[in-house]
């Protein structure tokens, strides 16, 4: 046989690409680091009570977009971050603090994550799985002076970071040419993100990088061999005695709706604006899994959801104080 030998394979034995089930929204109520748990629950509880009205009023957004014949879906979660630093105290405590100051605020807490969950679930690493999907987002007619942000770590959203010169190294005069947003509307906000260092134990993901996974985790874009990343599982006494036992997502509430869901919502410090700014940079240079895309569109349209093409378009944030700093 000559030529190029053709290879026939049983669309069975390709990974089928499961799906998730999908609420409405998902309403993130806060984001925690271990100084924020070291002022006690007087913190959480004053900020619940700065997160309850948009809360309420994110839930009333969607009953009104939804009709009165359709109950809304709709489940909270709370991300701690145990990445950049460890707890001195179990989850239990942690995480007992956080529902019973939620709770005093008419609120519940359905999911609680770990963002050590985006950079390593269990067998999986998300984080690494976008990496390998990051199209990075060249300006036109430029001849890709950066190395792929795979090589570089590094992400952009226009041309000639500051600091870089089209002349030559030892020309006398280098000149200034300032950097330029590709979709600007008149005038350019440049911004760079960077989405991992390297350190002697390997990657350190960013903050802004782990956001962005986590946006992708909530709005059930991830699968690995066809198969979720990270699914939920139910919190038990085992789970929650040690952070190395927690899984990445913990479901507190059983009867809550599903983790995952068409939009996200996240009621956040203004200290976090920039971190944010940033995600949308990496959700607009990420290649999802097509098959993905397609099964949650076309779930959306029998449902008769509005659903945004771009994926930085479903996600919506309020960025009010920083309640959980000492006052």
């Amino acid at each position: 046989m000559t030529g190029t030998e053709a290879r026939y394979e049983e669309r069975s034995a390709q990974p089928r690409v499961e799906q998730l089930p999908l609420a409405h929204l998902s309403i993130e109520l806060g984001h925690l680091y271990k100084e924020d748990f070291a002022g006690g629950i007087e913190q959480f509880r004053r900020h619940f009570l700065q997160v309850r009205p948009y809360v309420a009023a994110a839930r009333e957004r969607l009953a009104d977009v939804l009709g009165p014949k359709r109950t809304p879906r709709v489940s909270t979660c709370f991300m701690i971050d145990d990445y950049f630093d460890t707890f001195d105290d179990p989850p239990a405590a942690v995480i007992g603090e956080l529902v019973q100051a939620a709770g005093e605020n008419d609120l519940t807490i359905d999911y609680i994550a770990r963002e050590a969950g985006c950079a390593r679930a269990g067998e999986v690493s998300p984080a690494e799985l976008i990496l390998d999907r990051l199209v990075a987002d060249p300006p036109a007619g430029t001849d890709g002076v950066w190395p792929p942000p795979q090589e570089s770590g590094w992400l952009t959203n226009g041309d000639r970071p500051p600091g870089t010169s089209s002349r030559p190294a030892m020309s006398s005069n280098t000149g200034w040419r300032p950097p330029v947003e590709n979709a600007r509307n008149r005038h350019s906000i440049f911004v760079a993100v960077e989405i991992f260092s390297e350190q002697d134990g390997g990657r350190l993901w960013s903050c802004p990088y782990l956001a962005a996974v986590w946006q992708l985790m909530r709005l059930g874009m991830l699968r690995h061999h066809g198969r979720p990343v990270a699914p939920p599982r139910q919190a038990t006494d085992d789970l929650l005695a040690s952070w190395a036992e927690m899984p990445a997502v913990l479901q507190l509430n059983a009867a809550a709706e599903p983790f995952t869901a068409y939009r996200t919502h996240s009621v956040l410090a203004r200290r976090f604006l920039n971190i944010e700014t940033a995600v949308g940079i990496v959700l607009s240079q990420v290649a999802v899994d097509e098959e993905v895309r397609l099964q949650v569109a076309k779930r959306a349209a029998g449902e008769g959801f509005a659903l945004p093409e771009e994926l930085v378009e479903r996600i919506a944030y309020v960025f009010d104080g920083d309640a959980t700093r000492v006052l």
